[in-house]
């Protein structure tokens, strides 16, 4: 139902294991497919996942004047019901603390809505004109056919590879990164393609070490925001 569309699950580790792993098929080729005993269905599953947890069951780990009774066992089994495979198609993880009243008090006017939208229209429009050019090439097109559309989040590992090339700094501060943390080659790709969306948004040419430093700091594991493109 969420195809082409937003698919938003609030408390992610409430829902069961059997849930959450049934979204790694489609989140990762972007179909569903059912299984019985005499035949197959496969429907187009397409979607952003968006999702929200605590960081722990009770929701008041690591708040300043709180102290989570059961310590940091509470912050592990909560999380921990978040499989590894599950968690490595999630490409951006974002810490959002609590809003205290004296927070809703105060006026902060943030970048208008309509200005961050016209700029996401440009960063499109950068990357379906990138894509097409790629795939236009005679030499590529067969290595690219996989790709399913003109952004960046449904370029396949060739295209990727090809349009978020980074430069010297980034590519060094990739490597290190990727010896550090210890990347699949599927969080490689993920980098890759939102430092790529990173320096669309920014109207930069080439993927720089200031775009791969923003991509990797969303895969950090603390989180309460998940995010799949």
């Amino acid at each position: 139902m969420s195809h082409n569309g937003v698919l938003f699950l609030d408390e992610l580790p409430e829902f069961t294991l059997q849930v959450l792993d049934s979204l790694r098929q489609p989140l990762e080729s972007g179909e569903t497919s059912i299984v019985r005993a005499n035949y197959r269905v496969t429907f187009p599953s397409r979607f952003q996942l968006i999702a929200a947890m605590n960081p722990c069951r009770c929701g008041m780990a690591g708040e300043p004047g709180h102290a989570c009774k059961r310590g940091e066992r509470c912050v592990t089994d909560y999380q921990g019901r978040l499989s590894g495979p599950f968690m490595d198609r999630i490409d951006m993880r974002i810490e959002v603390p609590a809003i205290s009243a004296a927070d809703m008090i105060t006026v902060n006017h943030g970048e208008a809505s309509e200005k961050i939208a016209q700029r996401v229209l440009r960063a499109r429009e950068m990357q379906a004109a990138r894509t097409k050019d790629a795939m236009a090439d005679p030499d590529l097109a067969e290595r690219l056919k996989s790709s399913s559309g003109f952004t960046n989040a449904s370029a396949s590992a060739a295209l990727v590879e090809i349009i978020a090339a980074p430069d010297a700094g980034g590519e060094k501060l990739l490597r290190q990164a990727a010896e550090t943390m210890k990347f699949s080659a599927r969080a490689y790709h993920r980098i890759l393609k939102v430092a790529r969306t990173i320096a669309d948004l920014d109207g930069a040419e080439t993927v720089g070490r200031i775009h791969l430093g923003e991509a990797i700091a969303y895969r950090s594991v603390n989180s309460r925001l998940a995010i799949a493109a």
